[in-house]
């Protein structure tokens, strides 16, 4: 599963951070995305999947997955 997050349509809810911390993060200026991996941290892969479901601005993409 390789993820990738679109900064510019993140709209900073920070939902994928709660559901997948060692995978996602947000930019403490801008409250963005920040992919911490480009692929799920250990024993976060359905936490991933999650977020990618629950973006309200649809900028996580899994591929592979």
């Amino acid at each position: 599963m390789k993820i990738t997050a679109d900064t510019g349509s993140c709209v900073a809810s920070g939902q994928c951070v709660l559901l997948a911390p060692g995978t996602f993060d947000q930019d403490e200026e801008t409250g963005t995305v920040v992919l911490l991996a480009e692929e799920p941290a250990p024993g976060e892969e359905d936490a991933v999947r999650q977020a990618e479901l629950t973006c309200p601005a649809a900028a996580i993409r899994l591929t592979g997955a």
